[in-house]
């Protein structure tokens, strides 16, 4: 196992959820309420959480795929109602998110849109938040050691709520956890995290210990992806897996950029839509669309990473990424679910709001948005 402390302390190896009562200690949280989802609790892994508790901690559930507001709420009254002092979140983005979500509210009165950071909420979070444990199940989205919480908010949009305050206190990231994650999902999720160390990497910021992480994160993802889908038990493919989702929202405090914008304004139109699918989906069309912008050509961007891919010499890495998204079984086009040209006025609409579109390395236009949903249609 390896202690790291960059941005957030991190546990991380087989066998660190076993710690989490001396964490739990250390952090002051002894009444913790577990916020996790009925597939966590069905695969037994809520029950591996609860024996390694001195006491018997209150559970919730009922976090929806995408959550919201409303769950927000009811998360927040069964807290209060059991007098809890901290959050443990167990699960993929999801539960972590609404986690988060949770921490800032008990300690915040108010609607939520008043946290999001599109609305100035990033100075209106303090240090009066929840702290929060996050345990992921799932190698993707990396919210365990991220500054933000996406949430939906009662008025149909999907926000980040972000604050230096958001981030966990602790992620615990135990591999041994996702060996049982089915191929389809081990395959969103693990595009997922491509995306962010993908995204990260092309947004404009100076930022090299950002770079370097989040391009070690995409060499580990795309080595070991295809293992971790065709080999769920294969441990060394689910440790790197592990590690690149970690590592992408490392990076991500640089910023990502039109991939999430779509996809989070996409996933506010309709909750049931995958978040590591979309940007599958989006990535392709997104990377051809930044390669004009000056700061991936007077960096090298695109060679840097096409490296750290190993790609052979010439292919191109849209290519590659549309590639294995198809090797993958995962859809290619966003025609497979659902979507229709005549959504693209109101997905535009939500992904020029969104805070992702101002750190892409080109001021994506309306027009431009609409160009990047024909070409992934």
């Amino acid at each position: 196992m390896a202690l790291i402390n960059y941005v957030t302390q991190v546990q991380f190896g087989d066998g660190s959820v076993d710690l989490l009562q001396d964490e739990c200690t250390r952090l002051g949280i002894h009444r913790p309420l577990i916020v996790t989802d009925e597939g966590i609790q069905q695969a037994g892994l809520l029950e591996r959480i609860q024996r390694v508790l001195d006491h018997p901690a209150a559970v919730f559930t009922r976090t929806p795929p995408n959550p919201n507001e409303g769950a927000v709420r009811e998360a927040v009254a069964f807290y209060q109602s059991q007098q809890c002092d901290g959050v443990i979140a167990l699960g993929g983005g999801s539960p972590i998110d609404l986690a988060k979500g949770v921490a800032v509210s008990v300690a915040h009165p108010g609607p939520l849109r008043q946290f999001a950071v599109i609305e100035g909420g990033m100075s209106r979070i303090t240090s009066a938040t929840a702290p929060v444990i996050a345990i992921p199940t799932t190698a993707g989205t990396g919210s365990e050691v991220g500054r933000g919480a996406i949430l939906i908010l009662d008025d149909g949009r999907k926000v980040g709520v972000l604050s230096p305050h958001v981030v966990p206190k602790l992620a615990i990231c135990d591999p041994e956890l996702t060996l049982g994650l089915p191929a389809r999902m081990t395959a969103a999720t693990g595009i997922d995290a491509i995306a962010h160390c993908m995204e990260t990497f092309m947004a404009p910021s100076f930022n090299p210990p950002a770079d370097g992480i989040a391009l070690d994160g995409l060499r580990r993802a795309w080595a070991h992806i295809e293992t971790a889908v065709n080999e769920p038990s294969n441990r060394e493919a689910r440790t790197n897996m592990m590690s690149a989702s970690m590592q992408g929202a490392l990076a991500f405090q640089k910023g990502l950029g039109c991939v999430h914008s779509l996809s989070h304004s996409l996933g506010g139109l309709n909750p049931s839509l995958h978040h590591g699918t979309l940007n599958a989906i989006l990535l392709p069309a997104v990377i051809r669309f930044n390669a004009q912008a000056d700061t991936m050509v007077e960096d090298d961007k695109l060679a840097r990473m096409a490296q750290a891919m190993n790609l052979p010499a010439g292919q191109d890495v849209a290519d590659a990424m549309q590639a294995l998204t198809k090797r993958l079984n995962l859809p290619t086009g966003l025609g497979e679910l659902g979507i229709t040209s005549a959504m693209f006025d109101d997905i535009i609409k939500g992904a020029l709001a969104d805070h992702s579109h101002k750190t892409n390395p080109i001021d994506a236009s309306a027009n431009d948005y609409r160009q990047l949903l024909e070409c992934s249609l």
